[in-house]
């Protein structure tokens, strides 16, 4: 399987199980924040379509011309969530999570949390081969309580979005198996 890490076009790394966004923290250090090219880079996305969230108020306010952790965060968060999901439905997602994009204060977790957390599911039940609805809640079970630190309020609400989130980056995963397969079908 040719692995990636959510949200990303960057190939799986080992590293990566334990904090996925610690692929991308380096560079961000490095440059002191990424450039929308560099940010479209990492996450196969137009710049057009970045800038188009941050204008929408979808992802934080930028500071100047570069990107910091939580635009970062967010705008992976957004990606690996739209391949099944519209884009106005993510957004309420995120807010049920996180609260306004703008306030941390009313965030449930903090998005490199969130980040890290879902990419661990995913891989361990990518490893499992299976996304069998009970394992994966028992997964964010014991995920949350593994970092039950990070949690800052209401860990049944953050529960069912988790979920919600994982099981939408799966389907998006299965669909863009089926659209594969179809288009050899039509071509043949």
């Amino acid at each position: 399987m040719n692995r990636i890490v959510p949200g990303t076009t960057l190939k799986f790394a080992e590293q990566a199980r334990e904090s996925a966004f610690s692929l991308i923290a380096p560079v961000l250090e490095a440059t002191g924040g990424l450039t929308l090219s560099q940010l479209s880079n990492i996450t196969g996305l137009e710049g057009s379509t970045i800038q188009n969230w941050v204008k929408r108020g979808w992802v934080p306010s930028t500071k100047g011309k570069k990107y910091y952790d939580r635009q970062i965060l967010r705008i992976l968060l957004i990606n690996m969530l739209r391949g099944v999901m519209k884009l106005d439905e993510i957004v309420k997602l995120m807010a049920y999570v996180n609260g306004d994009v703008e306030d941390t204060s009313d965030d449930i977790i903090e998005e490199q949390a969130l980040y890290d957390i879902l990419c661990r599911i995913i891989f361990t039940a990518e490893d499992r081969g299976a996304f069998i609805p009970d394992d994966i809640r028992s997964l964010i079970e014991k995920e949350l309580a593994d970092s039950a630190e990070s949690v800052r309020s209401d860990e049944d609400k953050l529960k069912k979005a988790m979920y919600v989130m994982v099981m939408a980056y799966r389907s998006a995963y299965i669909k863009k198996q089926m659209e594969t397969e179809l288009n050899e079908i039509l071509k043949g």
